[in-house]
């Protein structure tokens, strides 16, 4: 049976398959474009901003503003790893691909006006603490480009140092080293996995997970940490669960 010459034959080019193809593909180059874009905007921007020359010293200021005494390197292994699970899962990773993640997350959280549900980088959490600025759209963008301006000058290893000596776990314990003496009477090195995940879980909440006082909000971040291990290979799951039910031995 020969073909009608009257009705046109569909191009094999234009099939629906084809059409969702380059449609897909099409959304991708754009979204690649606008993200160029952005990172550009944004590396453009650290120019403006102040220097970090100076975090080192304003950590140990925070510190001691509360009597306490910056914990040196190296890192307590158990709490770094569980820090590292549970707030910024590619803080390893290049700073690209964290700055990108960070900035969704945090924009995400600017957006719905949450504030920062700790969703923010680590570099991004410690710009926040040491250069305080102002908040929404542009205090979120100002966070980004000190983060990325920090994990540009200082290794990952003192950033995270950095970090853990600045932030606040509550019950008036500011740096690792004053909340494990405080909860623990331990060294932040002599931590076991339960501990460790339970003072890691505090920064983000410090009043909400206090263990002193709501002690089983802190068991179910505890438990949150826990499973942000075993998601980043850090432990396995029967480990998670021996390490969620080790006593605490809190003060």
């Amino acid at each position: 049976m020969q073909p009608n010459p009257h009705v046109p034959t569909r191009d094999a080019h234009d099939s629906p398959r084809t059409r969702r193809r380059w449609l897909r593909w099409s959304l991708l180059g754009l979204a690649a474009f606008c993200v160029v874009l952005v990172l550009s905007g944004l590396f453009s921007y650290e120019f403006v901003l102040p220097g970090v020359g100076d975090a080192p010293a304003r950590v140990v200021r925070i510190v001691q503003r509360h009597r306490g005494t910056p914990a040196a390197l190296p890192l307590p292994t158990k709490l770094a790893v569980a820090v590292v699970a549970v707030e910024d899962e590619h803080f390893y990773s290049n700073v690209f691909v964290n700055v990108l993640d960070g900035a969704a997350r945090a924009g995400l959280a600017t957006f719905r006006g949450g504030g920062d549900p700790g969703g923010s980088t680590i570099a991004q959490q410690l710009a926040k603490q040491l250069y305080p600025h102002g908040g929404g759209l542009a205090g979120t963008v100002e966070e980004i480009g000190l983060g990325v301006k920090l994990s540009n000058t200082y290794s990952k290893t003192q950033t995270l140092n950095m970090y853990l000596n600045a932030v606040y776990y509550g019950n008036g314990y500011w740096g690792d080293r004053a909340a494990a003496h405080g909860y623990f009477n331990l060294d932040p090195d002599q931590l076991t996995w339960a501990q460790a995940s339970l003072l890691a879980g505090l920064p983000q909440a410090p009043s909400l997970y206090n263990p002193l006082q709501n002690y089983s909000l802190a068991k179910q971040r505890q438990r949150h940490v826990l499973s942000q291990l075993v998601a980043n290979k850090y432990l396995t799951k029967q480990q998670a669960a021996v390490a969620y039910q080790q006593p605490l031995n809190l003060n």
